[in-house]
């Protein structure tokens, strides 16, 4: 991808440079099956550490995700979910759940049956100024970061190690020993799947900008894997084709069909350094209809095949 000397200071990587994440734990939680409780929609974006075991999470009309040990799951817009021991158990609310069962003096919260055991850090966070929460915005409504990527496993081991060796010793002082941790863990997530956006000439939204262009793009990020046209797009938010396309392009600076473009490619950047998925997997969630179209389209975008850009740790070369 050529770069340019006057590219705006408003871009991605600028930003991640002045990454700071400032981690809340809520609870370690040490869970038996059957279990299973849901977390209230909020503006914090959520976390979810998965240090023993697997659990199943779902969020909206999304498909439910499994999650195994050392997987860290992120919900960036804070919507609500819920995490069980499998797809189809009961949920009560955390609230309802932490009522009933008090958390001790180490923000740990022992809940469930007699099966198999769960263990689960769960928190939110947010950014700190001047870094815009609206950088949030070009995540996939979960975004799961897989330990087994060669991009991840490097730093991410030796911080799950302490996490674990913390939560095995009842020390006080935990809780605020988890959050320090997660803000080590969550930061290097963040900077490794948001290069990808940075990459693609992505720009996280402005507040000044039209609002109705803003829900445009919205919907283009929360849902790349939609047969978007223009048209579809237009219908959405209300507007006709050509003034969606001339006001989309005053607020962001290209076409609509452009920025979904940049939107599916920095998405499958992300996914590639973040992730053990399949070509084919990625493919699916970002919009293209086979991995051989991802491919070119990838190729011609970054100048490096798929493969190469996840062997490479998400480095482009030059």
């Amino acid at each position: 991808m050529k770069l340019v000397n006057d590219t705006p200071r408003d871009t991605v990587a600028d930003l991640l440079a002045g990454l700071k994440v400032h981690s809340s734990v809520y609870c370690l939680s040490d869970l038996s099956a059957p279990w299973g409780f849901a977390v209230d929609d909020a503006s914090t974006a959520k976390f979810h550490l998965v240090l023993e075991g697997s659990c199943w999470l779902r969020a909206g009309d999304l498909d439910p995700v499994r999650l195994g040990t050392g997987e860290l799951v992120i919900l960036p817009r804070g919507e609500r979910h819920s995490v069980s021991d499998g797809p189809g158990s009961p949920v009560i609310g955390l609230d309802r759940v932490i009522a009933g069962h008090p958390l001790d003096a180490n923000a740990r919260l022992r809940y469930g049956g007699d099966g198999s055991r769960t263990r689960l850090l769960c928190g939110g966070f947010t950014l700190s100024e001047p870094m815009p929460g609206p950088l949030l915005t070009l995540l996939p409504p979960i975004l799961v970061v897989d330990p087994r990527s060669a991009s991840i496993s490097s730093w991410i081991d030796p911080v799950f190690a302490l996490v674990r060796e913390e939560a095995n010793r009842p020390a006080p002082g935990a809780q605020a020993i988890f959050a320090k941790l997660a803000d080590v863990f969550l930061s290097q997530a963040l900077r490794t799947y948001l290069a990808g956006a940075g990459q693609a000439g992505l720009r996280p939204p402005r507040a000044e900008r039209d609002s109705r262009i803003e829900q445009a793009a919205a919907l283009v990020r929360g849902q790349p894997a939609r047969s978007w046209t223009l048209q579809a797009l237009a219908r959405e938010v209300g507007m006709s084709r050509t003034l969606l396309t001339t006001r989309f392009h005053a607020a962001v600076g290209e076409s609509p069909i452009r920025y979904l473009a940049k939107v599916r490619l920095g998405q499958a950047a992300g996914y590639l350094a973040t992730s053990d998925l399949s070509l084919e997997a990625i493919a699916v969630r970002t919009g293209y209809a086979s991995n051989a179209s991802l491919s070119k389209a990838f190729k011609r975008e970054f100048g490096v095949s798929p493969g190469a850009y996840r062997t490479a740790g998400g480095d482009l070369p030059g």
